[in-house]
């Protein structure tokens, strides 16, 4: 049996879970004791540790032949120390893992005026959040070349579903941009996410970087219009971004400054992947109202 261990182990990790042939034995690091009756559940052995204390991680050593991660970076600074020190402690075991899935963000290639943006396009994180996920990512490519892992980076956009949608935003009134001066935004579904890890786990490539997007070439402002229709309530206004910069909160805005359509063909192709929800019409269609 095959020895899974997942590094933050929230909403997708649990839907992945879900899905995994039966002959995965799944672990996952966790540094609160209250989760452990539901990661138990789901069929998940919980390993107390936390990846901001070091000392807590040394069991995690050798213990599993693949990892997933989806632990976020630190929320200061621009290096993801965490994932420095899971890939310390993943090499000091006798046996390193044969494959490790990190989940990324698509914030890593910054604004692309709209542009179609594959795998290759050079990087340029705009926020800090995003240049802390290049240098994770930065890190474990390295680190998978150095030490002969099979390590694949999927670039995530905003994920939805049913219970992960925007509806206090549109119920608050917050408005959206003009459509002249709006910004293409991209998605994936939670349930087609968990299924492209998995597929990752079965099909990545070493050294490999997926966009993981639904086929939606959707502006944002239109995406909350989606949102609003689907469950009643009334569009949000559209105002200029002159003015959003004077309405709406700093980290909001910086999703309106950045502007681009991922190319999801490696995917597809590559992984295998055959999506759900290939239109978010399609994943608002089956949410419940």
């Amino acid at each position: 049996m095959k020895r899974l261990l997942i590094i933050g182990c929230g909403d997708i990790a649990l839907r992945m879970v879900q899905k995994l042939p039966a002959s995965y034995r799944v672990y996952a690091l966790s540094h609160s004791p209250e989760r452990y009756p539901l990661l138990r559940e789901h069929g998940i052995t919980p390993i107390p540790g936390n990846l901001d204390e070091p000392d807590t991680l040394e069991i995690l050593s050798g213990l599993a032949q693949d990892v997933v991660h989806f632990a976020p970076p630190p929320s200061q600074g621009t290096q993801d120390t965490r994932t420095t020190q899971l890939l310390a402690v993943l090499t000091k075991g006798k046996i390193l893992p044969h494959r490790l899935i990190y989940i990324s963000t698509s914030g890593v290639y910054g604004n692309c005026g709209g542009d179609i943006v594959p795998e290759t396009r050079p990087l340029r994180p705009h926020t800090v959040r995003a240049k802390r996920r290049l240098d994770a990512e930065c890190r474990i490519r390295e680190w998978g070349r150095r030490s002969r892992v099979c390590v694949c980076i999927l670039r995530v956009p905003g994920i939805y579903a049913g219970d992960r949608l925007p509806l206090e935003r549109v119920k608050n009134g917050t408005p959206a941009l003009l459509p002249e001066q709006d910004v293409y935004s991209n998605h994936i579904h939670a349930d087609d996410l968990a299924r492209t890890v998995i597929a990752a786990l079965r099909f990545g490539k070493p050294g490999r970087v997926y966009n993981t997007s639904d086929d939606s070439e959707l502006k944002m402002g239109d995406y909350f219009d989606l949102v609003a229709d689907r469950f009643g309530l009334p569009r949000p206004t559209r105002i200029s971004y002159s003015e959003a910069r004077q309405r709406i909160s700093e980290n909001l805005l910086s999703f309106m400054q950045e502007s681009r359509r991922l190319a999801n063909r490696r995917m597809k192709y590559e992984l295998q992947v055959k999506l759900r929800y290939p239109m978010v019409a399609d994943g608002l269609a089956a949410a419940r109202g």
